[in-house]
């Protein structure tokens, strides 16, 4: 597993329309799964309208949760081709949702898998992709003689310091890239 991931920084938005059916996609940057049912839920109040509101998530570092929904499409035509685009462009903490207006003319299911595929792309096409490390915390306990040892590692790996506590015991809790969070528990242990 590599300790990097790729994702969307901020909400963009696609479009496209085929034989007068209008396809609205929305791309959004989520973290867990109560984002995801709470964004859909405003989706589905704001467009009541619109004939179906399909969508796909992937999240984790490691892209294992991930759905995909075509909220009364033909099986497979709306779905899976959104989630195809989150994976073709390997991101992951994203939602898209594609609001399809329907236009009165039948797409078929390979008019309706293009023009999900499509619009997803645009939203993506639209988006701020920014590259992530996956980061391990770190909390490490020791007596305050050995304050400039810890220190000087702390200066050398250059993790981030999300707390500190300098009493008779001390207690640092730093935030390091996931791929070298062993060599720092291991310099780390050699200091007792």
């Amino acid at each position: 597993m590599t300790d990097e991931y790729k994702t969307i920084t901020t909400t963009s938005e696609g479009y496209y329309a085929e034989k007068r059916s209008k396809f609205l996609a929305f791309a959004h940057h989520v973290e867990t799964v109560d984002e995801v049912k709470d964004i859909l839920a405003q989706y589905r109040k704001k467009y009541y309208d619109a004939r179906h509101v399909c969508y796909a998530y992937m999240l984790g570092a490691s892209r294992e949760e991930y759905r995909a929904n075509d909220d009364g499409e033909p099986s497979s035509t709306a779905g899976k081709p959104i989630l195809g685009q989150i994976n073709s462009n390997e991101l992951t903490d994203i939602l898209i949702v594609v609001v399809r207006y329907y236009g009165g003319v039948n797409l078929g299911t390979s008019g309706l898998i293009v023009a999900y595929r499509e619009s997803a792309a645009d939203a993506i096409s639209h988006a701020t992709i920014e590259t992530r490390q996956v980061e391990e915390v770190i909390t490490y306990s020791f007596a305050y003689p050995q304050m400039n040892d810890v220190m000087r590692i702390v200066k050398e790996m250059n993790p981030r310091i999300l707390s500190q506590t300098f009493d008779n015991t001390c207690e640092i809790k730093l935030s390091i890239r996931q791929g070298e969070a062993e060599q720092l528990r291991n310099r780390l242990a050699k200091l007792l």
